[in-house]
Parts: structure tokens; sequence; C-alpha cells
């Protein structure tokens, strides 16, 4: 399988709050390539948004804003690209509010959600969180939150559901952005 995962963290509940970004790339169903970068949003960060991944606002004071990041993502994403995420939803809410916020043109691309693969992969599941998928499938997740982690941890659990469920049952869940 060749896909992106990706993972955003947010400074509110604005879409448009994006103040860490991470991008794993899987070539031949193997990671080759890794990117991180801190964001500076242009919204005031939430207590509760700071408490879950630990970024404030004196970190991402000389981070580049969206429009910067996103000249160095955005081939990651055209309409035969696989962006992978770990309840995608909201990662590809993040890039679109960022996206519409900074008028910058949407990309298509082809979506592919982790929580709905492991909800039919793994019904027998108590719940279907990124920690709880990890754990059961025995896939390292040291920092839950930091954007690179989450992101590499997704991409070890849809390459793991490649080698043990094959490419068919994943197909039939993408999505078109």
């Amino acid at each position: 399988m060749n896909f992106y995962s990706i993972d955003f963290e947010t400074a509110s509940y604005a879409k448009h709050s994006a103040c860490s970004v991470a991008l794993v790339k899987v070539e031949n169903s193997r990671i080759v390539d890794e990117y991180y970068s801190l964001i500076k949003p242009e919204t005031d960060f939430f207590w509760k948004n700071i408490q879950v991944h630990g970024i404030k606002p004196e970190d991402v004071a000389d981070a580049p804003k969206f429009p910067d990041v996103w000249k160095q993502i955005q081939a990651c994403f055209k309409p035969n690209s696989l962006v992978v995420a770990h309840n995608a939803p909201f990662d590809c809410g993040v890039l679109a509010g960022s996206l519409d916020y900074y008028g910058i043109e949407q990309p298509n691309y082809l979506s592919l959600c982790t929580v709905k693969t492991s909800r039919k992969l793994f019904p027998e599941l108590p719940n279907h969180k990124l920690n709880t998928i990890c754990d059961n499938l025995d896939i390292q997740l040291n920092n839950h939150h930091d954007a690179l982690e989450d992101s590499r941890a997704c991409a070890e659990i849809l390459l793991y559901q490649e080698k043990h469920f094959g490419v068919e049952p994943l197909k039939k869940l993408v999505t078109i952005k």
C-alpha cells in the first residue's frame, strides 16, 4: 500500500486552529518518511486542548502559520493520494477549515479512517480509540496526542490491517474528498 497518515492537534475547537501537524509517508507498505511541524494558529488556545496535547502558545510563538506549512505538505494531497487518519472526519475537517480560513483552494484526495476500518475489522474491542487499538495490536504509542506519534501509530494500524485482512475490505471504506 501507498498512503500518507496525518494527524493534527488543535489550539481550540475552531476548525482552523491547527497548532501541529504530522504526516507519515508509506510506500510499498513500509514507512519511508515523516514530517512534523508546529503551527502558529490565529486563534486563542483553549485550556482543555493544552491539557490534551501539552502545546502552549509560547511553544508556537515562532512557528510558521498554516499557509507556510501547507506549501510543504500540499504535494501529499492529490486526486490519487490516499490520506489516512484515525478519526479522519476530524483531521480532514481541520485541514479543510484551515484552508478555508486562509482562502486556499481545497485539494481532491482519497481518505480512509482507521476508526472505521477498526470498527469493521475488530468489532469485539470495547472501543476504537487510538490507544485501545494500539494496545490490542501491540503497536507502540508512547506519547498519545503528539501528532507524529499518533500519525505513525495510524500508519501502523493500517499496515497491520492490510497484512492480516488484505486490501479489499479497506478499499470499500475509502472516500473521495
